[in-house]
């Protein structure tokens, strides 16, 4: 009988960060909207612009293959479980031990190498050139997220998620320079993964400088709904990852009280706040840089890693 509560709470989780993820995105739009004296969209405009796709015909080249037409269900799938598995606002749940930072990892690049595949069935000039550089992109932005999953795993002795965050939340973590170098990094990493300003402008359709909309220009209906979707769960799937890695606080443990839970899902719901505000003051006060500037950029990211890694390995005398 006790699988029965556990497995109630991972559904919640599962169904929450599936309905939370557009308002997310939809915060983020209004915080840069009113930076700018504009009026903005309303919070709930994603749903509306998801319902307004799914109910659209889907528009096929002559060319498309099935895998075309099988990627943005597979994408979205994907993306769905990685961000699941992540410990929002509890730990030990039924699936948290399949939640581990190098998994994380493999699903997410599961999904890029298939939204780049997608990108280049068709044969578009414009899904070729945003298919390299999301591969460009992708190939920096991940050894630097090793460089922070080997800084984290050793702090905490463990790459599951469940683990360190409940060693996170202790006293014995402590405030380390290796943990804030990997913040840092990891920031970067999240911008670029997520398509963010510095690295890409979500908002653009200008063909010189887009990456990840230059991929589903091809796209309509319900596959591009599934894809927007997608992005969407992936943005709060990091917010959430920073919040599980660095800011454990308040994260219910297994078997605690009903209102503990409660509590426990209040604060992830403020992280998440507070994480779509900083998204949007930041992107309202940085430029996008050029194409040729992401590998310094995401090469930072390697650096920070690779010296809270190295500060780490000096501190305990290996």
């Amino acid at each position: 009988m006790a699988m029965i509560p556990e497995l109630a709470i991972q559904g919640v989780q599962m169904a929450l960060v599936l309905l939370l993820a557009p308002l997310l995105t939809g915060l983020v739009r209004k915080v840069k909207a009113r930076l700018q004296r504009r009026r903005g969209p309303p919070l709930l405009q994603p749903y509306r612009d998801l319902r307004r796709l799914i109910g659209k015909e889907v528009v096929l080249a002559d060319n498309a293959s099935w895998l075309f037409r099988v990627a943005p269900y597979m994408i979205f799938a994907v993306t769905w479980v990685a961000a699941s598995l992540i410990p929002t606002f509890a730990t030990g749940l039924m699936f948290s031990w399949s939640g581990d930072l190098i998994a994380i990892a493999a699903l997410l690049g599961s999904a890029r190498f298939m939204q780049a595949l997608a990108g280049m069935d068709v044969g578009t000039s414009f899904g070729g050139i945003g298919s390299s550089r999301e591969v460009m992109i992708a190939s920096l932005a991940e050894p630097a997220m090793l460089m922070i999953v080997l800084t984290v795993a050793l702090v905490a002795g463990s790459t599951q998620l469940s683990t360190i965050a409940d060693f996170m939340a202790t006293a014995q973590a402590g405030l380390r320079v290796s943990l804030a170098l990997g913040l840092v990094a990891f920031v970067i990493v999240a911008l670029a993964e997520n398509a963010r300003i510095p690295v890409d402008n979500p908002a653009t359709h200008l063909e010189l400088t887009m990456v990840h909309e230059a991929m589903v220009l091809e796209y309509s209906g319900r596959h591009l709904a599934m894809i927007d979707l997608a992005a969407f769960l992936k943005l709060l799937l990091y917010v959430s990852l920073i919040g599980c890695l660095f800011f454990p606080f308040g994260i219910a443990q297994s078997g605690a009280a009903p209102e503990r839970y409660l509590f426990a899902l209040m604060l992830w719901l403020a992280k998440l706040i507070v994480g779509g505000v900083l998204l949007g003051v930041f992107e309202m006060s940085v430029a996008k840089m050029r194409v040729f500037r992401v590998p310094n950029f995401l090469g930072a990211a390697f650096m920070l890693g690779l010296l809270g890694v190295l500060l780490l390995f000096v501190s305990q005398g290996m």
